[in-house]
């Protein structure tokens, strides 16, 4: 790679191409593409868009846990309220929008955090983080269709600074020496340095990825002066993105909406954006909170400093550092955790405030149980299997874990008995608890279909759903382990407890 010697002016470096053909074979940059252009291709549509949603954030236990942590910082968990659980209860609460982005957040601070030069890169990050949440909050207030894309662009719009600090950071600090000496303007400091803007980067680093047009367009810059009123929804997301950046670099340095340069911001953006002062003074107050639950959510609490002790060390050193780490709960040989009981129990308050609430619809409800046990319990696969009357068959209609699309699609059983582990507990109405489906009088009952489908399923669980005698479905639950460790009353009276909340949910009123 080139020195960190400063050209002369005018003289330009080609490094943009050979930096994309490096970050093309890093695996970390592939996959954490890989993993953003999925996100962004969810769409929410009603119950599947939330559900896919759930599926995807589930997938990562790290990325769970800090969802889960932000639906319970003070600004989004109700005044009283029992904790947020479940990923499904998290994205009602949170918002559809609002957790897909900031999944996408959560995936570039799992990335990046840990680079080398993590000062640099933290205060990109905390930039990138705070001016996705700017961006969240115009589209809140926004009459255009599909607006929160805005708040996408403004969490990549220093995608390629980020880059830059992480991967090549002594290209990064002549930048940033350039641009202080102020002859040059960042844009023309980096053209210099890198043979293209960070902008032009950016670009070309979500183009890389496959994320969609209409967000990588929202990343050119904008005409310098007073911005005018939008003509097009493509024209408002450029200026909404430019200005997310702004005032997060305006956040991070604790800088007031009325001090000077808070009004510089205003007169540029305020008549585009519809921002007098008050309403800008409300925005900074907003964020600023926001994002203090943010990074309390993705454990970023407290400013960055490369002097502070312990500050340099390795991850696995840092997380080695006496009070460093969080205890962790730990788990049965089964994957089954030491604290289930205080999981399902929490997911049994949780259950009940959506119905009190007034947020019990069937689907919710059953879908926040599911998630409960396929949590609560170490599950590696669960399902819940209603019956379709019309092809005389009960089919998984809802499913976490491994190869859930597969194992949902082939998860299905005649309506009429056969005699199978799965209609004699749905004709006597009784909750099983498989400790060990290897034995072999528990294997004579398990159909030809699940020996086929799951043969690796060493304990399990079948909940029957029966009303009045009419036999709706079962949840199913396994682990690849057996469970020595069983399922002591106290835990199953809470499984049961779960399952009465959608037995009363599917009982006509």
């Amino acid at each position: 790679m080139p020195t960190t010697t400063a050209p002369h002016d005018g003289e330009l470096r080609p490094v943009r191409g050979a930096l994309l053909k490096k970050l093309s074979g890093d695996e970390g940059m592939f996959a954490l593409g890989a993993s953003v252009a999925r996100v962004v291709q969810l769409a929410d549509s009603d119950d599947q868009g939330t559900q896919s949603l759930a599926y995807y954030v589930l997938s990562d236990v790290a990325l769970t846990q800090k969802v889960l942590r932000l639906a319970n910082t003070p600004t989004y968990r109700a005044a009283g309220g029992t904790a947020v659980t479940t990923i499904s209860r998290a994205i009602s609460l949170l918002g559809f929008d609002n957790v897909k982005t900031t999944a996408m957040a959560m995936l570039l601070v799992d990335t990046l955090a840990n680079s080398r030069h993590a000062h640099s890169v933290r205060v990109e990050l905390e930039a990138a983080l705070c001016a996705s949440l700017v961006g969240r909050e115009m589209a809140r207030l926004s009459v255009y269709q599909g607006a929160e894309e805005a708040a996408i662009g403004a969490l990549f719009k220093n995608i390629g600074a980020l880059v830059v600090a992480s991967h090549e950071h002594a290209l990064f600090r002549e930048i940033a020496l350039l641009t202080a000496a102020g002859k040059l303007t960042q844009a023309q400091a980096a053209l210099q340095v890198l043979g293209c803007s960070y902008d032009s980067l950016s670009a070309a680093i979500l183009n890389e990825w496959k994320i969609p047009d209409v967000i990588v367009r929202s990343l050119a810059p904008l005409p310098p002066g007073a911005q005018k009123p939008a003509a097009s929804r493509q024209e408002w997301m450029r200026q909404v993105v430019s200005f997310s950046m702004d005032t997060a670099r305006l956040l991070a340095r604790r800088l007031p909406a009325d001090g000077d340069e808070g009004r510089a911001l205003a007169q540029r953006y305020g008549a585009a954006l519809n921002l007098d002062p008050d309403r800008l003074a409300l925005l900074f107050s907003t964020v600023a909170r926001d994002m203090d639950g943010l990074l309390e959510s993705l454990q970023m609490g407290g400013q960055a400093d490369p002097d502070e002790p312990g500050a340099g060390l390795p991850s696995v050193l840092a997380q080695a550092a006496m009070g460093a780490a969080e205890p962790q709960q730990g788990t049965h040989p089964s994957g089954k955790p030491y604290n289930a009981r205080d999981l399902l129990l929490a997911g049994v308050q949780e259950v009940t405030q959506m119905r009190a609430g007034g947020h019990g619809k069937v689907n919710d409800i059953i879908q926040a149980v599911l998630e409960t046990l396929y949590r609560g319990m170490g599950f590696r696969f669960a399902a819940v299997c209603l019956k379709d009357v019309r092809s005389g068959q009960y089919r998984a209609r809802v499913a976490f874990g491994e190869r859930h699309a597969e194992l949902q699609a082939g998860f299905v059983f005649p309506v009429s008995s056969d005699g199978s582990l799965f209609h004699l507990a749905m004709e006597n109405n009784a909750d099983l608890m498989i400790a060990d489906a290897s034995a072999p009088k528990i294997r004579a009952l398990l159909p030809e279909w699940h020996r086929k489908l799951l043969p690796d399923a060493r304990s399990f669980i079948v909940l029957p759903l029966v009303v009045n005698g009419v036999q709706l479905g079962l949840f199913y639950a396994d682990r690849a382990l057996p469970a020595a460790e069983g399922v002591p009353p106290d835990e199953t009276s809470l499984i049961r407890a779960l399952k009465g909340q959608v037995l009363v949910a599917l009982t006509p009123a």
